[in-house]
């Protein structure tokens, strides 16, 4: 009985193995741009930036699809300091090689409309969405604030390696990386030859300005701070810092609806990293009341299900400040979830979450080919079956 039971679980390992394997494909290696550093284009601990670039082949072989990566922020030297010594914020701590899955993914099955782009991973390592600029390095800590030079650094590496002939362009994100493709949209289009085909994806990047469940503008004050620490009031949408303070212009509620290159937004309406670090972060909640909600929402009272319902309608208002365009795409579930293009499972699979009997995966490609468009908003919480909930192990994690 023994051995069959362990005979069972061992065929189980491998089955899980196979299947990882084969939805993630082959691993990609990192390509550092050491021609940055020149530039003062550095990360925050003065390492070079870096990608991961699957080469794209037959008729994708002039399409480029931009994934920036994500990771949270820091908002002051202590945090950046403390970032300063992990992958996200030095290429030296980065690993060679990471596998591309979702989005990025190489195999027709997985990724019908991108699997023979080229696909690129930029690595995150600024701590600003790449919106930094600071001259000086900071003497004590020796941090560099330069994330806005990283973009343009890594993006003229990338022209230069054939993205100037692009014939289709996708600038895409996931967390921070969501909202580093907002903040970077129309930039990324200018540098792109005009018959290009060029729109942008926003993966979990449209975080709110709301309050927190101490009553408090917890999320205001930590963007406000972050925008001051990496001098990035430059950096945002003039349109934007020329009518309130630059702290705000790093919500996308205040600057979408000026993005003129076609934007899809993907996002859960109850994003389960905001509803843990901007409705309910540890400083609000200094008795850890939401602690277990945090991790799985099937653990929430009725009174935080109330708090959250409402989270949803506030997160929806601000989405429809972007106002109507056809151009624009949408999908917003009910799920509480967080980065849902670049998990397999997520973007493209049997059991993928539905909005009008469609997987995330279909929606962008039909969207981006012009086939059909798509702006669909879910009922609320808990009326699809086909999410996949996040549950956390560690109630304290920041990141996704």
């Amino acid at each position: 009985m023994l051995n069959t039971t362990r005979s069972c679980l061992w065929l189980w390992l491998l089955v899980l193995g196979l299947l990882l394997f084969t939805t993630n494909g082959a691993y990609v290696p990192i390509t550092y741009v050491q021609s940055a550093v020149a530039k003062g284009a550095v990360c925050l601990d003065g390492t070079p930036p870096a990608y991961h670039w699957d080469k794209g082949y037959g008729t994708g072989i002039n399409s480029w699809l931009i994934q920036l990566e994500g990771g949270g922020w820091c908002n002051n030297v202590s945090s950046c300091l403390v970032r300063k010594n992990t992958h996200l914020g030095s290429s030296k701590r980065m690993v060679k090689q990471i596998p591309f899955s979702g989005i990025l993914n190489k195999k027709r099955i997985f990724n019908p409309d991108f699997y023979n782009w080229n696909r690129i991973k930029v690595r995150y390592c600024d701590g600003s969405s790449f919106t930094g600029d600071v001259a000086a390095v900071n003497p004590v800590a020796n941090l560099h604030f330069r994330g806005a030079r990283v973009w343009l650094a890594v993006m003229e590496d990338l022209l230069s390696k054939g993205m100037r002939n692009a014939e289709n362009a996708i600038l895409s994100g996931c967390s921070a990386g969501g909202l580093a493709s907002i903040l970077h949209c129309d930039s990324f289009r200018a540098l792109l030859p005009m018959g290009t085909k060029v729109k942008c994806i926003s993966d979990a990047g449209y975080f709110i300005n709301t309050r927190d469940v101490s009553g408090g503008h917890y999320i205001q004050t930590f963007f406000d701070q972050l925008v001051a620490t990496h001098g990035s009031a430059k950096n945002l949408l003039p349109s934007c810092t020329s009518r309130m303070k630059p702290g705000l212009c790093f919500f996308p509620q205040y600057i979408a609806q000026q993005i003129r290159t076609p934007l899809f937004i993907i996002n859960a309406a109850y994003d389960s990293w905001q509803i843990r670090n901007i409705l309910a972060p540890g400083i609000a909640d200094p008795h850890g009341h939401w602690e277990s909600c945090k991790l799985d929402i099937k653990n929430c009272l009725p009174s935080q299900i109330k708090v959250m319902q409402d989270f949803r309608l506030q997160f929806l208002v601000a989405l429809l400040r972007l106002g109507k365009s056809a151009s624009r795409g949408m999908f917003i579930d009910s799920c509480f979830a967080h980065c849902q293009t670049e998990m397999q499972e997520l973007w493209f699979m049997q059991d993928s979450p539905l909005l009008n009997k469609t997987k995330i995966g279909k929606a962008v490609g039909d969207w981006f080919y012009d086939r059909n468009p798509f702006q669909k908003i879910d009922c609320a919480y808990p009326c699809n079956p086909t999410c996949h909930n996040r549950v956390y192990d560690d109630p304290h994690a920041p990141h996704s």
